[in-house]
């Protein structure tokens, strides 16, 4: 999937960004009080957006 799609579906469901770095990005989930990082590739694979969401505790994207 596209980095651009997860950190909408990220943004869509309250989480916040908090820092970016070089090769990952730091989102905050401020219900949950849980943070995660986000890779900064252009593709991101299934696994690790399944990952990604469920440690932040957000409904898993949908893959197309």
């Amino acid at each position: 999937m596209k980095r651009r799609d997860m950190i909408r579906h990220l943004l869509k469901h309250g989480c916040i960004s908090e820092r970016e770095g070089k090769k990952h990005s730091l989102f905050y989930n401020p219900k949950t009080n849980k943070s995660a990082t986000v890779p900064r590739h252009k593709e991101i694979n299934t696994f690790t957006a399944v990952g990604i969401c469920s440690s932040l505790d957000i409904p898993v994207i949908k893959i197309k």
